[in-house]
C-alpha cells in the first residue's frame, strides 16, 4: 500500500491542530495511518500540553511541531470580542508561518475543525502559497459550541457561522464523524463529506488480570487518595504491598481479582459545557441513597462499622462503585470541590489524568463505562464511547439525536437522560457484583463484537485513503 503513494519521492501530509495534539486522539490516528498505510511523511502542527501517544513519538515518519498556545492574560480588562479577534489574529500569524515557512512543503493539509476561527482561513491560505490540497475532517461545528457561552443568536456566533461556512467549502475534500453530520453538510452547507467513523485502534483491547494488577499497583496513590475526606475506597489502603491493589490480589505470581472488590466505572471528560457532569453526581447520591435503604439502613448507621465490614472483606449484594473520571478541562475544579460536599458511604470518585499508555488499559480493566456528551450540534459521536467499545467496555451514554448510530440499547450499552434513568441503570447492572450481575455481562458481550468488528486502520483503509490519492492525485 505504501507503496502506491510512493513514485520516486515520498508524499508528505501535514496534519493541522489548533489545540493539544495529546488530546486530540482522532488526529493522532489519522497521522499514524498516513505514515504506515499511506507510506507518506506526516507533519503535525500542533500546540503542546499533553504528551500524543507512544507510536507516534517513536514513528521515524512522523515529525511533531508544537506551536505555543496564545495567551491574553495581560489584557484580560479589554472586551471580550476584542480579546477574541486579537487572539485568533496572532494565531492566524503563527499558524501561517509554520504551515508556509517553517514545515516542509506538503502535497495536502488535514486540519481538524473545530476550531474553525482562524484555523480554516490559514490552513486555506497556506494550500494556497505551497501548492498543496486541503481536506477539513468534521468532528462537530464550531459555531454551535461558541454558541454554548454566547446563544445561537450573537452576533458572534453568526460571524462565526458564516467563517466556517465559507471557508469550510473552499477545502478540496471532507470527512465527518457521522452520517447525520454528513447530511447535514450536504444540505446546508453544500458540503460533499465522506463518513468516517471513530474506530478504536488496536491498542485499545481488554486487559489481562496482570496487567490489570500492574495497573492498579501503579495508580494505588491515586486510587486511595480521596478527594476530601476518607471514603469507602481510602479505607483500604495498604502500606508498600505490592502484592494488593483495591481491586487485585497476587498470590504466588497468580493474580487474582477480589471478590469484594468494588465495581470500577470510568468517564472521561473535557471537563467543559457540552458534558453535564452534575447529572453523574446526582446518579451516584441516589445510588448511594437506595443501596442503604434497600439493606434497611439510615443515616444513624456508623460509618465506621461498614468501612470496617469493608476492610475485612464483607461482601454486600449492591458493590461499591469507584468512577474514576480522566481528562483536563476548565470545570474541573468546580466539580471537585462538588464532590467533597457529597455524603457518600458506598460510593468514591477520582479525577486523574492518565498517559496515553495507560488509558487505554484503564478502560480494559473497567466494569462499565459512562458518557455524559451530548454534542452542542447533536450531529457528532463521543470518542470516548468507541474506544470504550475497542477494550470490551459496555456503556451508560447520554442520549441525544444520533447516538443511536454507536450505542444500541441492550446489545452494548444503555441511554439515559436523567440522572435518576443513570441511577436506575447502576442499580440494576450492579446488583450481584461481581458473579451474579447478568445483564452486565451480556452488555459486555455486545460491546466486544462491537469493539472487534471495525478498528481504526480497516475504517481508515476503506474510506480515508481513497478521499487522500483521489485529492492528491
Amino acid at each position: 500500500m505504501a507503496a502506491a503513494m510512493e513514485t520516486g519521492k515520498r508524499k508528505r501530509a501535514a496534519v493541522v491542530v489548533l489545540g493539544d495534539i495529546g488530546r486530540s486522539p482522532r488526529m493522532q490516528y489519522h497521522s499514524l495511518s498516513l505514515a504506515n498505510q499511506a507510506g507518506m511523511e506526516v507533519d503535525i502542527v500542533a500546540n503542546g500540553g499533553s504528551d500524543p501517544h507512544l507510536l507516534l513519538r517513536e514513528n521515524p515518519s512522523i515529525h511533531i511541531h508544537e506551536m505555543k498556545s496564545v495567551q491574553l492574560t495581560g489584557i484580560s480588562k479589554i472586551s471580550g470580542a476584542l480579546t477574541l479577534l486579537l487572539k485568533a489574529v496572532i494565531q492566524f500569524i503563527v499558524l501561517i508561518w509554520y504551515l508556509s515557512f517553517k514545515i516542509p512543503r506538503p502535497d495536502v493539509f488535514i486540519v481538524q475543525n473545530p476550531p474553525s476561527v482562524p484555523t480554516l482561513a490559514a490552513v486555506k491560505l497556506a494550500s494556497w502559497l505551497r501548492g498543496a490540497k486541503f481536506i477539513v475532517d468534521w468532528h462537530n461545528f464550531g459555531y454551535t459550541l461558541l454558541g454554548l457561552s454566547h446563544g445561537r443568536s450573537h452576533i458572534i456566533v453568526k460571524i462565526y457561522f458564516w467563517f466556517e461556512k465559507h471557508f469550510g467549502r473552499m477545502a478540496d475534500g471532507a470527512f465527518c464523524v457521522t452520517k447525520a453530520m454528513k447530511h447535514e453538510l450536504d444540505q446546508k452547507w453544500g458540503i460533499n463529506a465522506t463518513v468516517l467513523y471513530d474506530q478504536s485502534p488496536e491498542f485499545f483491547r481488554p486487559a489481562s488480570l496482570t496487567e490489570k494488577h500492574e495497573l492498579f499497583s501503579r495508580l494505588g496513590n491515586s486510587i486511595c487518595s480521596a478527594i476530601g475526606n476518607d471514603d469507602c475506597i481510602s479505607v483500604e489502603k495498604e502500606v508498600e504491598d505490592r502484592n494488593t491493589t483495591v481491586f487485585t490480589s497476587q498470590i504466588d505470581g497468580e493474580v487474582f481479582l477480589k471478590p469484594n472488590r468494588p465495581a470500577l466505572v470510568v468517564s472521561s471528560t473535557s471537563w467543559t459545557q457540552d458534558e453535564d457532569f452534575s447529572i453523574l453526581l446526582e446518579a451516584a447520591l441516589m445510588y448511594d441513597r437506595r443501596v442503604a435503604a434497600t439493606l434497611g439502613e439510615d443515616d444513624s448507621v456508623d460509618e465506621r462499622e461498614l468501612w470496617t465490614d469493608i476492610k475485612n472483606g464483607k461482601q454486600f449484594l449492591y458493590p461499591r462503585l469507584l468512577f474514576i473520571i480522566t481528562g483536563k478541562g476548565p470545570d474541573r475544579k468546580k466539580y471537585e470541590e462538588q464532590i467533597k460536599r457529597l455524603k457518600l458511604r458506598r460510593v468514591a470518585f477520582r479525577t486523574m489524568w492518565l498517559a496515553s499508555e495507560d488509558y487505554p488499559l484503564l478502560l480494559g480493566s473497567a466494569d462499565l463505562g459512562v458518557s455524559l456528551h451530548t454534542s452542542s450540534s447533536g450531529l457528532d459521536l463521543p470518542m470516548k464511547v468507541v474506544d470504550m467499545f475497542g477494550c470490551g467496555l459496555p456503556v451508560c451514554a447520554a442520549s441525544f439525536s444520533c447516538i443511536d448510530e454507536l450505542v444500541k440499547v441492550n446489545n452494548n450499552g444503555l441511554l439515559f437522560s436523567t440522572s435518576s434513568e443513570l441511577a436506575d441503570e447502576l442499580m440494576m447492572l450492579f446488583k450481584g457484583f461481581p458473579e451474579e450481575c447478568d445483564d452486565l455481562k451480556s452488555l459486555k458481550v455486545g460491546a466486544l463484537n462491537t469493539g472487534s468488528s471495525s478498528k481504526w486502520s480497516t475504517e481508515w483503509e476503506r474510506h480515508a485513503l481513497p478521499l487522500v490519492n483521489q485529492v492528491i492525485g
